[in-house]
């Protein structure tokens, strides 16, 4: 049974770092691409970042450059997404992804709510 588990959501100050996790199990995990996405309330779910099978590249969307960094542990089957510096904006949903051609699986999602 695939499954993807998000963790390491929570409220936090603008301005402030939360690290989410993503454990994975039930697939290959170092044979999947592995991306992180989030929804906010009332939009469309955006493609965060992006990090290879081997964690050798990494992309990023450009409203998370320089703050967000994307790791992935593959003997641990876990995916990361340190964020930092967050803004009011951050605040969504963020869900974890693994993807491989046209196999494609997604975590339930972790809140993620930047507010003094």
């Amino acid at each position: 049974q695939v499954q993807l588990v998000e963790s390491g959501g929570g409220l936090v100050q603008p301005g402030g770092s939360l690290r989410l996790s993503c454990a994975a199990s039930g697939f290959t995990f170092s044979a999947y691409a592995m991306r992180w996405y989030r929804q906010a309330p009332g939009k469309e779910r955006d493609l965060v970042a992006i990090i290879s099978t081997a964690g050798t590249v990494r992309n990023y969307a450009d409203s998370v450059k320089g703050r967000f960094t994307i790791s992935r542990d593959n003997a641990k089957n876990t995916v990361f997404l340190q964020m930092n510096n967050l803004k009011p904006e951050d605040t969504a949903i963020y869900y974890c992804n693994a993807v491989r051609g046209v196999l494609e699986y997604w975590g339930q999602g972790t809140q993620v709510t930047v507010s003094s």
